[in-house]
């Protein structure tokens, strides 16, 4: 009999392991453990898992003030959070992809709506808005801005890749593939007329994010589609 691949070996390969690593611990790359007592918000649908007494609530329509309700009826955008709250732990995936927990110290950072996974209830968010594509915008493509101190987790497909942005010196992006930046950058869309004639007028590839000033920008080796293809 091959003890390799045992059910006993299966187990203690995959088993849950609590590292006391604090409120937000990685599990697995593509699993965050949540050590909860009191209150945090997820994305909605991420829970896979979890023990305790924790109770889940779906985001109130005006539990974070008529503005961001209408900011979020403005852009469309389809995913909503959720809170949990109790004692235990709680499981939370994203459709397999990689976990990053980041850890805010008085310091800000603007991340893709797709891509936010969890976060501490102190931490301060605000949907910004983009109006000058609202015409390119599908429902997928909504930005949230954190700030404060607290401990954020966000999500990329494989793993994500960190561009440093200086002044004079401008990062272009594909908007499918970005995931987060500094908060303190504002970027803008452009149109490449040149890359939209290579690929063809109905790429999606010659809209482009431009990142300027100081600070980062993170992307992933995938590209989620959020833009309307462009006649």
């Amino acid at each position: 009999m091959n003890e390799k691949y045992s059910i006993s070996e299966f187990i203690a390969g995959t088993k849950q392991s609590d590292r006391k690593q604090g409120f937000f611990e990685l599990e697995t790359p593509r699993m965050l453990e949540v050590n909860l007592d009191g209150q945090v918000w997820t994305k909605t649908g991420a829970m896979i898992a979890y023990n305790g007494k924790i109770k889940f609530e779906r985001e109130g329509v005006l539990e974070h003030g008529v503005g961001k309700f209408l900011k979020k009826a403005f852009t469309g955008e389809g995913t909503s959070l959720m809170k949990a709250n109790g004692s235990g732990q709680l499981y939370l995936a994203d459709q397999g992809k990689k976990i990053t927990i980041l850890s805010l110290n008085d310091e800000s950072i603007t991340v893709n709506g797709n891509d936010l996974l969890a976060f501490e209830p102190g931490i301060e968010w605000d949907i910004r808005l983009m109006r000058k594509v609202a015409g390119m915008l599908s429902g997928g493509l909504f930005n949230i801005h954190l700030s404060g101190r607290g401990m954020i987790a966000i999500t990329s497909h494989y793993e994500p890749l960190t561009l440093s942005v200086r002044p004079g010196q401008p990062v272009y992006t594909d908007p499918n593939a970005t995931v987060a930046w500094s908060g303190s950058l504002k970027p803008e869309f452009v149109t490449d007329v040149s890359l939209k004639t290579f690929l063809g007028r109905s790429s999606g590839e010659s809209i482009q994010m431009k990142f300027e000033g100081e600070g980062f920008v993170v992307v992933q080796p995938f590209e989620e589609i959020y833009l309307s293809q462009q006649s």
